[in-house]
């Protein structure tokens, strides 16, 4: 079970990770995040390895990973860093990946999948949004995944009310808990209460985990 992510300090800038075995992307990603007064990024690996002897210690806000590390994956130091529990939030940066792979980590807690073929300026914009607790992936990719069976939905699964439904829709679009009160007509407070009881009812402890839960056994149902 993924740990729960922490909050982020406030005024201070989102500390960041990157891992890219690509040595040419890496830096000049370093160059185009460190331009951001808002950001700084605290450390950067070129192999899982080297990562997971930098992260625990450093222990970023945000990490952002590549999918294929050369000898290793994501999902691999995705999984080593849920043993050492690691709290960051983790945006997936990639070219493109098998939808088997993306179940995985969807599975192990990432916030977002961005595409590299997006713009700089997005790609800061989804930093921001991962950091402040939203789940970025996006819906025709999700749909992709369950109509490919990747996402069979395993049973029993429990019943979820109207207000359950609406807040998962929710989650999926990666809206926070502000404007999910504001498209529900309803108070934040009241978000917060229907969270903590979906979590409690499907027995999971974060945004990420309940987003992989919406893909895996209710997505056919929220959708109607």
């Amino acid at each position: 079970m993924m740990v729960e992510s922490r909050p982020l300090r406030p005024q201070q800038p989102i500390r960041l990770f990157i891992v890219d075995d690509h040595a040419l992307f890496r830096e000049g990603l370093i160059r185009l995040l460190a331009s951001d007064e808002t950001l700084q990024v605290a450390g950067a690996a070129g192999s899982a390895e080297a990562a997971l002897q930098s992260i625990p210690e450093i222990s970023p806000d945000v990490l952002i990973l590549d999918y294929d590390l050369g000898e290793s994956t994501a999902v691999h130091l995705l999984e080593q860093l849920r043993l050492r529990k690691f709290s960051g939030r983790t945006l997936l940066v990639t070219a493109g990946l098998p939808d088997s792979e993306a179940l995985l980590l969807i599975r192990e807690g990432v916030s977002g999948i961005f595409h590299k073929h997006q713009s700089p300026e997005a790609l800061h914009r989804c930093i921001r949004e991962v950091a402040a607790g939203r789940i970025l992936i996006e819906q025709e990719y999700l749909r992709t995944l369950v109509q490919s069976g990747v996402a069979a939905p395993p049973s029993p699964a429990p019943r979820l009310t109207e207000r359950d439904r609406q807040i998962l829709r929710c989650l999926l679009e990666g809206l926070s808990n502000k404007e999910i009160a504001t498209h529900l007509l309803i108070s934040e407070s009241a978000v917060k209460a229907s969270l903590q009881q979906l979590f409690a009812k499907t027995e999971v402890r974060t945004r990420s985990q309940l987003v992989r839960l919406a893909l895996e056994q209710f997505f056919d149902e929220i959708q109607r």
